[in-house]
């Protein structure tokens, strides 16, 4: 089959290479993907950005998450069948949806929602099970509270505005004036020019802030947050809770600890507290998900479609940070379930 990966960290691009067909254990499911989306940490994985989290060996073939049909399933699979229609994110060490095939464990896919097509869907798994787990896992976002989402037109912004919104949450978000109408398009209720403006002179005493951004940006988030009020990032550092959440060997706990002292400083200061979100895969949750894209409460927002052979215009593309939403690889010419 045909797959894009890397044979060394920082390779400049991914290239598409004939490799052997995955092979499934009892508790897989053999898909033939469809569509698949890229992500920042398709990105970061490539230029070794995980290390100290994730350890790949190579050759690796890229891609976090996808839309695809069933085409074999486990001696133990029993919630699924050949032809069903699915999406997913797979785990942190099985990645690899930058191809024709994947094996999948069970329990980290779900029914495709029936009235998106395989590229709608694809543009869903990682970007709505992270907004999903921030807003409303961790965040525990209530009616009437104010929720700062930055980067609003991004893959994960344009998803989290709309999750924040459902669960009642106010929201403003950060953005470039071209793209002030799609976030309010999303329900975003107040949005700041990041050109023009900065959000911590605009805004004040905020419940949470979802960081999208990392360095100085998440930094001066702790500036708007009110006492109590939580900031969550995709992009900023892992601190020593997330060490101890994950059971992380001791150096890599003194080690978080020092590289976000910076960090935990700022959360003391504004008795606030800061979570490194390191999203998990769930078939579950993809399933609660797929129930509001059905009764379209949820829309996925795409900015292109692109076939896999051009991937490497795909992630210039995604490197550029021009995108409005997401960016979807067509692996096969299903369009449609």
């Amino acid at each position: 089959m045909n797959a894009a990966l890397i044979k060394h960290y920082k390779q400049d691009l991914p290239t598409i290479e004939q490799v052997p067909m995955p092979k499934i254990g009892a508790n897989d499911v053999l898909i033939k993907i469809v569509a698949a989306s890229i992500n920042p940490i398709d990105l970061k994985t490539k230029d070794g950005g995980l290390k100290m989290l994730l350890k790949y060996e190579m050759p690796l073939i890229l891609g976090s998450d996808f839309s695809g049909i069933i085409t074999e399933v486990g001696a133990a699979i029993t919630n699924f069948k050949v032809g069903d229609p699915v999406y997913g994110r797979v785990q942190k060490n099985r990645i690899g949806t930058f191809a024709e095939y994947i094996a999948v464990a069970q329990g980290d896919i779900a029914i495709k929602p029936a009235n998106l097509t395989f590229e709608e869907a694809a543009a869903i798994p990682l970007v709505g099970l992270t907004s999903y787990q921030a807003l409303h896992d961790i965040m525990k976002i209530k009616p009437n509270q104010k929720v700062l989402i930055q980067a609003g037109s991004g893959g994960i912004g344009t998803i989290a505005i709309q999750i924040a919104k459902m669960l009642g949450a106010y929201v403003a978000t950060t953005t470039s004036a071209k793209n002030f109408e799609l976030v309010k398009s999303l329900g975003a209720d107040q949005i700041i020019d990041y050109r023009t403006e900065n959000f911590y002179d605009k805004l004040h005493d905020y419940d949470y802030v979802f960081d999208t951004q990392g360095g100085k940006i998440l930094e001066n988030a702790f500036k708007i947050i009110k006492p109590g009020g939580k900031v969550v990032s995709i992009s900023g550092l892992p601190n020593e809770r997330f060490a101890e959440e994950y059971h992380l060997p001791l150096w890599k706990k003194l080690a978080f600890r020092l590289v976000t002292r910076n960090l935990t400083k700022l959360e003391k200061a504004a008795q606030a507290d800061y979570h490194f979100l390191f999203m998990k895969p769930s078939g579950k949750q993809l399933e609660t998900l797929r129930t509001y894209f059905e009764a379209e409460t949820l829309k996925p927002v795409i900015d292109r479609i692109i076939p896999f052979s051009e991937i490497a215009d795909a992630f210039n593309y995604s490197h550029s940070g021009k995108a409005k939403g997401k960016i979807i690889l067509r692996i096969s010419a299903i369009e449609k379930s």
